[in-house]
């Protein structure tokens, strides 16, 4: 069996590609409950498994010293978790860790030996913003200072022991950069206005990647049970236990339409976004407002 991790910045579609993958196989003629999507050693910051493998408790340890011993993590879970497969079956992993390297040199991940590839999704940063700030209960303004952040992470508190270990996500650019740019596996890119566009397609295409044939009866099927407005509707009649916990008034699925920031990003907004994140903004196929209303001004000026 083998191990092909989910990787993405928070809040641009891991979780949605998770349920598609999960209602591929769904029982019966009704979608999986968002409450019962594999979670533990398919989560990459789990808690759990790093004290139960490794056999140490974590509370204990510094974030150095659970960072330094990660890639051990990875590598008893490929062992224990899949002994003697033949490699058929794959197991998906979700991770939102920026791909970077501990003291030592190694990958945090453990590279080949963790995974034997990725599926990276990316996401529009100037919605990411918007579904940042509901996810953490902060306004829009500190969503983007969140984004920019070049030492922004995920459960990095030191009061309490959060149930993730901390994870490192950089800033949204350098996050996207750290796993494209990576050699140790293969990838295949996802951006979710693609997958929003033409899901059966790209829903497809990833399942290939991962060397998984699925007839296109079940991937329409994973498609249709996976909706946007099915998710929200789960989410409304019985929660979804992956919202954060401080903030569970904030829903998780809250909109999920691509350029939904035109509505509600000002444009100072959108200005600080794209001054931080401009070339890897381009790279990855997303126009800049704010240059382009400069170049618009430029040429009335010269006319």
């Amino acid at each position: 069996m083998k191990t092909i991790w989910l990787a993405s910045y928070p809040k641009s579609g891991n979780t949605w590609l998770r349920v598609l993958i999960a209602n591929l196989n769904a029982p019966g003629a009704v979608p999986v409950d968002i409450n019962n999507l594999p979670a533990d050693q398919s989560l990459a910051s789990a808690r759990e498994p790093f004290d139960r493998f490794l056999l140490i408790d974590s509370g204990l340890l510094t974030h150095e010293e659970i960072d330094g011993l990660r890639p051990r993590l990875y590598e008893e879970l490929a062992r224990r978790q899949f002994p003697g497969a033949a490699g058929d079956d794959i197991h998906f992993a979700k991770v939102h860790d920026a791909y970077t390297a501990v003291p030592q040199g190694e990958p945090l991940l453990a590279g080949a030996h963790g995974a034997v590839g990725a599926i990276v999704i990316v996401r529009d940063p100037r919605d990411i913003a918007l579904s940042l700030a509901n996810h953490r209960g902060t306004t829009i303004d500190e969503a983007i200072g969140f984004l920019n952040d070049t030492n922004a992470e995920f459960s990095g508190e030191l009061d309490g022991l959060p149930r993730q270990l901390r994870q490192k996500l950089l800033n949204w650019n350098q996050h996207v950069a750290s796993w494209l740019e990576q050699r140790d596996i293969p990838i295949h890119l996802v951006r979710y206005e693609d997958l929003a566009a033409d899901t059966v397609s790209v829903f497809r295409s990833a399942l290939l990647f991962a060397g998984i044939s699925a007839t296109d009866k079940a991937v329409e099927r994973a498609v249709s049970f996976s909706q946007f407005a099915l998710l929200q509707q789960q989410e409304q009649e019985s929660g979804f236990c992956e919202a954060p916990r401080p903030f569970q008034g904030n829903v998780f699925f809250r909109r999920g339409q691509p350029g939904g920031w035109r509505d509600e990003l000002m444009p100072s907004q959108v200005a600080r976004v794209e001054a931080e994140h401009a070339p890897m903004m381009r790279r990855l196929g997303y126009q800049l407002e704010t240059v382009q209303k400069e170049a618009v001004t430029l040429r009335g000026e010269a006319a």
